[in-house]
């Protein structure tokens, strides 16, 4: 392909070129406003001049100890200061951060250690067994070329003090001692290119091993701005910590806040009380969750909540297509929701559906449904569409053709790491791959019916999991609901609807109940979509809120198939 002419031939200098990166956000937040609080925990308060000298501690201390570049830093923490400086100071000594699920097991955590090569662990306190565990795990995998990672335990004033002292006899660097050997005037020095690596995520890995998801400092840079934009964030918004910031670096806010110079109001443990708390205590004006969080919030006791509101609380939701009957039950308690959507390997939301003022005077069921679509690109993904997965050929815009999601640009990973068979699949023409599969609605807005693997295929039919679940969502007594394939005699496979009941719903005539939300469906789905099994208990769940879909299917298997009818 012949270059593309332009009007010079003006070469990049130092002077008019430099690689992005949201680094330089936290130098600019720490000039501009020095006294206000960046992040707080509790009691400890710190501002943006407090928490980019420690960053550049942090920064200095990995250095001296040889971690740089082509170094991974594991971060096994929930939502307390030192992760969130971690996003900054382990990027600063050229390193990856690569922040570890919390809920995941030893086995599991040891699978990502070892496949990063993680050359540091930073462990909360409370987590440190996890950490040992799981290295031992190694150890014993590798015998002796086994090489014991740089493990530094963090404290925590809130939690059991006796934890920590037991870490601190095994051997481990305390986080706040650890500091103290770094310099808080450390002159760091941004990735002289932004294709560098700066964050590592794992997938779930519910079928296989999980996949690690490579991001790079552009698509860093580019993610929080538009996360900003998106979401209409202001200088100084109070943004409250419920989704772990150990999920695709907390959608990329963690740079954001530097960027706008706001506030972090960490949340170690997520529940409705607490959320009620910050939000009139400590003036939060943002947070993020997925639908499970909102419907936490939605059917909390009256107790738990402190209504009205004091002002309007701008809640982001995504990791789920949530129900509109939960969104709009959040419009009613005073929160203004934007619905976003996107995977880990686009840097967490890459799409949101972005309210037109038309809709405002809609009525609240029709406002629900076309707020509940995953919308429009966000401003720093270019590419966004739904194909025919085969010919790549786009689906007509009429909000019924089938096709999966695809996206391009600099939003998307650069690849997984060390699995160049999953990074052909991922990529393969010139698109990244979802595995999600949408409609585009006539204007122009996309809508994700479901997980290529979730789709429900009765008497060669697709049916939506995601539908059916909106209908059994909106039964009154139900608080939660999945709904997966079960084996079905006739038909081959039939909707089974997982139900969670309400606090005070009378769940002992299980039978009754099942038939009475299968007539509520009836009532609002095609026949074939109804469910013709409903179970009820608790939905198992991920650290992020995401309902695991895998250990749904595999209960519906061991119930065996939907027997035909002899009648």
């Amino acid at each position: 392909m012949a270059a593309e002419r332009d009007i010079d031939d003006l070469p990049r200098n130092d002077a008019n070129h430099t690689a992005l990166t949201p680094l330089w956000f936290l130098e600019r937040a720490a000039l501009a406003h020095p006294a206000r609080p960046s992040v707080v925990h509790g009691h400890v308060r710190y501002t943006w001049a407090d928490t980019y000298r420690r960053c550049r501690r942090l920064a200095s201390a990995l250095a001296r100890r040889s971690v740089g570049h082509g170094s991974t830093v594991a971060v096994i923490a929930p939502n307390i200061p030192a992760i969130y400086e971690a996003h900054f100071g382990v990027p600063m000594a050229g390193a990856v951060v690569n922040c570890v699920n919390i809920r995941l097991n030893a086995a599991t955590v040891a699978f990502l250690l070892d496949h990063s090569s993680a050359e540091v662990v930073m462990v909360d306190q409370e987590f440190f067994s996890l950490a040992v565990d799981s290295l031992k795990i190694i150890a014993d995998q590798k015998k002796g070329s086994f090489k014991q990672p740089l493990v530094i335990v963090i404290g925590d004033h809130t939690c059991d003090p006796s934890a920590l002292q037991d870490a601190l006899r095994t051997g481990a660097i305390e986080y706040e001692k650890f500091l103290e050997t770094g310099d808080p005037e450390f002159a760091w020095k941004p990735p002289q290119d932004e294709w560098k690596s700066i964050a590592l995520g794992y997938t779930s890995g519910t079928t296989s091993n999980p996949k690690g998801v490579v991001l790079h400092h552009r698509g860093a840079y580019l993610m929080s701005l538009s996360g900003a934009l998106v979401w209409k964030m202001n200088d100084g918004a109070v943004y409250l910590w419920t989704l772990p910031m150990f999920h695709c670096n907390g959608w990329c806010y963690t740079w954001t806040l530097a960027a706008i110079c706001g506030t972090s109001i960490c949340l170690r443990q997520v529940t409705a009380k607490a959320i009620f708390s910050a939000i009139a205590n400590q003036g939060v004006t943002h947070f993020c969750g997925a639908p499970v969080v909102l419907n936490t919030i939605i059917n909390a006791p009256p107790s738990d909540k402190i209504l009205p509101l004091p002002r309007v609380v701008d809640v982001m939701t995504a990791g789920a297509a949530p129900p509109p009957s939960v969104l709009a039950s959040m419009s009613k308690l005073g929160f203004r929701v934007a619905h976003t959507y996107g995977l880990s390997e686009t840097y967490g939301p890459s799409t949101v559906c972005a309210w037109k003022p038309e809709w405002d005077i809609l009525p609240d069921d029709e406002r629900a449904r076309l707020h509940a679509r995953q919308g429009i690109r966000y401003v720093g993904l270019e590419g966004l569409d739904v194909v025919d997965p085969k010919s790549m050929v786009p689906v007509p815009a009429d909000g019924s053709t089938l096709g999966e999601i695809v996206m391009r640009g600099n939003a998307v990973m650069k690849g997984y790491l060390k699995n160049p068979k999953a990074n052909a699949e991922a990529f393969e023409n010139g698109w990244f791959h979802s595995g999600d599969l949408g409609v585009r609605h006539p204007d122009g807005y996309i809508e994700v019916k479901d997980r290529a693997k979730d789709i429900i295929i009765s008497g060669g039919e697709n049916i939506s999991s995601l539908e059916v679940e909106k209908a059994v969502y909106m039964h009154p007594a139900v608080l939660e609901a999945s709904v997966v394939a079960r084996a079905d005699e006739q038909w081959g496979e039939s909707p089974c609807a997982f139900v969670t009941l309400k606090d005070g719903v009378d769940g002992s005539n299980e039978a009754t109940l099942a038939g009475n939300i299968m007539r509520f469906c009836r009532e609002r789905l095609p026949g074939y979509w109804v469910p013709k099994s409903v179970v009820f208990g608790p939905l198992p769940k991920t650290a992020t809120g995401k309902i695991k879909k895998h250990e749904l299917r595999a209960k519906a298997k061991e119930l065996g198939p939907v027997r035909k009818s002899r009648m």
